[in-house]
């Protein structure tokens, strides 16, 4: 009797890529419930690589771009933003952490600032009302207070 779990897909190479999707190979994980608790159950290991982990069983797993990505964005001007991730966790955008990368895709700064996490487009254009251009400077507007959205480091 075979074993449930990554042995049946170890054949395969799992992969997160910049659209925001978990890959078995190249064809798309369809199944929500499935591509969550990969992301919930992502880990760097010591070595810099990234993992599945769950219980025992491990499967390394290549990131396309970053290892997570911001799905949502609750806004509030007034009072900051929070954003949600494909993890499901939710947490305070950090205003001071959001530069801009190549093709003008907006990161930001993750799990206590360890990790970038690529805005999704629909994220994006919730928090895009915020944004304001001033000087040829791009400036989120937030709690009274503007922050610049730097080019991200190569």
């Amino acid at each position: 009797m075979t074993h449930a779990g990554f042995w049946a897909i170890s054949s395969g190479t799992i992969s997160f890529r910049r659209d925001g999707r978990w890959y078995n190979d190249d064809e798309p994980i369809h199944n929500a419930r499935i591509a969550k608790l990969f992301s919930r159950c992502l880990r760097q290991a010591d070595d810099g690589r990234w993992q599945i982990a769950m219980a025992d069983e491990r499967a390394f797993v290549e990131i396309e771009d970053t290892p997570w990505v911001v799905t949502s964005v609750t806004s509030d001007p007034g009072r900051g933003f929070r954003i949600r991730l494909n993890d499901d966790s939710e947490e305070p955008l950090d205003p001071g952490s959001l530069t801009v990368g190549t093709a003008n895709v907006l990161y930001t700064r993750v799990k206590g600032g360890r990790y970038a996490a690529r805005f999704l487009r629909p994220a994006y254009y919730q928090l895009a009302p915020a944004i304001v251009e001033r000087d040829a400077r791009f400036l989120l507007a937030v709690g009274g207070a503007e922050h610049e959205i730097l080019p991200a480091a190569s």
